[in-house]
C-alpha cells in the first residue's frame, strides 16, 4: 500500500474514532462538572475520609482524590493544595497520594472509552480503583516501617486553579478536545510512517518481553504502548480503531485495558507528580512493577479459569 494511501486511510479511521470519543467524553464531562458545581462531590467526600487512614493521609485529602477520581488528575492536584498546605505533607505523603491519583482518576470518562472497545466498564473500573488502593496502602506501610521519605516536600511547581464555573469548564474541555485531535492524528501518521521505515518492529521487539510478562501478544502491542507512554484516552482510541480494523481476542483487549489502567501516561503524568514532590522511583518504576505483577496475576487466573472451564470431553469434540 502506498504511503500516501495509508495516511489517508489512517486519517479517516482516526477522525471516526475521534468523533466517537467526543460523543463519550462531552456528556460525561458535563455531568461530572454539574456534580461539582452543585456541591455533590464535596458533600460525598466525608464518606471517603475514613479511607484516607489506610494511606496515613489527612482526611481532608478525600475531597482531592474524589475530585481526581471523577473529574481528572488535574482537578485532583489543584484541590490538593487548596485544602492542605504543602508544609503539612511529607515526601512519603505526597508519593502515596500521587500514586493513588495516578492509578485512579477520571474513571467515568476513561473507563467508558475503554468499554467501547469491549471490556466491561464496572469490571475495569473496580480493578483500577482496587489496584490504586492496594498500591497506595502498600507504599504507606513501607514508608511507615522504614521512615523513608519522611522529610517535608519541596515542590518545584504548584498548579494554579483555572477559572471556575462553566466558562472555565467550557474553555478547558474545548482545549482538551483540540489537543486530543492533534495528538491522535499525529500518532496515527507517525505510526504509519514508522511502520514503513521499520522502526515500529524494532520498538515492539524491545517491549515484547515486558508485555509477554502480562500475557499480551503482538496484536495488543501498538495501543498498549501508546497507552503506557501517553495515556488511556489515546491508547484506548487506537485500541478502538484496531478492534474495528481486525479481530482481536477479547482477553487480549481486557488485559491491555487492565495494564493501561495501572500504568499509563508514564511521561506526562509522572513528570507532573514529580514536580509536586513525589518520589520519582516510586511513581515510575514502582507503579510499573506493580502493574506488571498484578496484570500477570490476572492473566494467570484468567488462563487457569479458561482451562478449568473445559470439560474432559470438550477438547475431543473440538474440530
Amino acid at each position: 500500500m502506498p504511503l500516501q494511501t495509508g495516511f489517508y486511510r489512517k486519517t479517516l479511521e482516526t477522525l471516526a474514532v475521534y468523533r466517537e470519543l467526543v460523543v463519550i467524553m462531552v456528556p460525561i464531562a458535563v455531568a461530572t462538572q454539574a456534580l461539582a458545581e452543585f456541591g455533590a462531590i464535596k458533600a460525598a467526600s466525608p464518606w471517603l475520609a475514613p479511607v484516607m487512614q489506610l494511606f496515613g493521609l489527612p482526611p481532608e485529602l478525600a475531597l482531592a482524590w474524589l475530585t481526581g477520581l471523577l473529574v481528572g488528575m488535574w482537578g485532583g492536584v489543584v484541590v490538593l493544595f487548596t485544602i492542605v498546605p504543602a508544609t503539612a505533607l511529607s515526601s512519603a505523603d505526597m508519593t502515596v497520594f500521587c500514586s493513588l491519583l495516578l492509578m485512579a482518576h477520571a474513571i467515568p470518562v476513561e473507563q467508558r472509552i475503554v468499554a467501547r472497545a469491549g471490556p466491561n466498564f464496572w469490571a475495569t473500573s473496580i480493578l483500577r480503583i482496587a489496584g490504586a488502593v492496594a498500591f497506595a496502602a502498600l507504599l504507606h506501610q513501607l514508608f511507615a516501617a522504614t521512615g523513608w521519605l519522611s522529610q517535608p516536600i519541596a515542590p518545584v511547581w504548584k498548579p494554579a486553579a483555572n477559572e471556575g464555573g462553566w466558562v472555565g469548564f467550557a474553555y478547558g474541555t474545548a482545549k482538551t478536545l483540540v489537543v486530543m485531535l492533534g495528538v491522535l492524528l499525529a500518532l496515527s501518521w507517525a505510526m504509519e510512517l514508522l511502520k514503513a521505515v521499520g522502526v515500529v518492529d524494532v520498538l515492539y521487539k524491545a517491549l515484547a518481553p515486558l508485555f509477554r510478562l502480562v500475557g499480551l501478544r503482538q496484536e495488543a502491542l501498538p495501543f498498549t504502548t501508546v497507552g503506557l507512554l501517553l495515556g488511556i484516552s489515546y491508547g484506548s482510541g487506537l485500541m478502538l480503531a484496531e478492534v474495528r480494523r481486525q479481530p482481536i481476542e477479547p482477553r487480549q483487549i481486557f488485559l491491555a485495558s487492565v495494564f493501561m489502567g495501572f500504568a499509563h501516561s508514564l511521561i506526562e503524568d509522572t513528570l507532573v507528580v514529580i514536580a509536586l514532590g513525589a518520589d520519582p522511583t516510586t511513581v515510575l518504576f514502582g507503579r510499573l512493577a506493580f502493574a506488571v505483577i498484578v496484570t500477570a496475576a490476572i492473566a494467570f487466573v484468567l488462563s487457569r479459569f479458561s482451562e478449568g472451564s473445559l470439560a474432559p470431553g470438550d477438547s475431543a469434540s473440538r474440530p
